[in-house]
């Protein structure tokens, strides 16, 4: 079992116009911290954040980064390449500075997709430090993801705005961050004990509380999902949890191959809004997808349906049927 205190300590450092920009030029979005942030309060807890470019370029990410407490390093424009190379030489001396002076740092987040922050990683590497890269997949350097002890493309962690306009109750948002949480801890570190599955769920949101679900411990909503057929637990004081997903992914999946075999095909932005209809209890977050995208990349990965076409002209179509 892993004490608060034997937690991992992360530091993420953010060379902002690189993602900034891969996000806007292959995704047409604006780059999203929050998504890094849930998928690192899976890995451990931050002890600091420092994103740097010349601000006066990203006014509505700078408002943004400031709500996920993240200290923004301005870089002022200068003639041709100099910003740039700023960024990178600052970037790097901070990490490494930061490497000799807080031994108690056991990961290093490098977001960038620049092949000449490589060096950065690997002496980071030498120090005994764990790297995790995460960076914009058609922006980042093949060379990279290699250096790092784990690497997280941003698009699959924000996944596709399938379906985006829903809302869901405040009880059921509260009920799939535990599940959500669960999943990505299952993926990045295998058992999870439930004093764990607390303290992750709390770095993503410190204002939950079970008792805004009507328990009276975080035991006995564990004990409730467990009821559900949702997730099991084994072990007493603090038990090891898992999600049990058998039986809540076969109806989803008898549900998804149902629907799609009815009409034929199904438009995908619209495929969410037909399970719903069949079934208003399905949520993809309650079997420990981050996204409805992840599900039907899940599901597409199964042979269960076939998904052709791009963007928002994709279509769905029954799977092949294996003999």
């Amino acid at each position: 079992m892993i004490s608060e205190s034997a937690e991992p300590r992360l530091a993420v450092y953010l060379d902002y116009e690189n993602l900034a920009i891969g996000a806007r030029d292959s995704l047409g979005a604006r780059f999203d911290y929050g998504v890094v942030a849930d998928a690192l309060a899976e890995r451990g807890r931050v002890i600091a954040r420092k994103a740097y470019a010349d601000w006066s370029y990203f006014d509505e990410d700078r408002r943004m980064l400031t709500r996920h407490q993240v200290e923004l390093i301005d870089i002022p424009q200068k003639m041709g390449g100099g910003r740039k190379n700023a960024a990178d030489i600052k970037l790097a001396i901070d990490a490494i500075e930061l490497a000799f002076e807080r031994a108690y740092i056991s990961t290093f987040v490098i977001c960038t997709g620049d092949s000449d922050l490589t060096p950065l990683v690997q002496k980071l590497r030498e120090l005994d430090r764990q790297v995790i890269g995460v960076g914009v997949r058609d922006s980042t350097s093949i060379l990279l993801p290699a250096a790092c002890d784990e690497f997280m493309f941003y698009d699959a962690l924000v996944g596709d705005t399938i379906d985006a306009g829903e809302s869901e109750p405040a009880e059921d948002a509260e009920i799939n961050l535990v599940l959500t949480t669960l999943a990505g801890l299952s993926s990045s570190s295998g058992a999870v004990r439930s004093s764990a599955l607390k303290r992750a769920v709390l770095r993503k949101d410190p204002t939950f509380s079970e008792a805004d679900l009507g328990f009276r411990g975080f035991g006995a909503l564990l004990a409730s999902l467990e009821a559900d057929g949702l997730i099991t637990r084994e072990g007493r004081n603090d038990p090891e949890v898992s999600l049990a997903g058998s039986a809540a992914s076969k109806n989803a999946d008898e549900l998804l191959v149902e629907v799609v075999k009815a009409a034929k095909e199904v438009p995908l932005t619209g495929l969410k809004t037909a399970l719903r209809k069949r079934d208003d209890n399905f949520s993809e977050r309650k079997l420990g997808y981050r996204s409805f995208s992840a599900f039907v990349k899940a599901a597409e990965a199964r042979h269960l349906i076939n998904v052709t076409g791009r963007g928002d002209a994709r279509i769905v179509k029954p799977g092949k049927t294996k003999r």
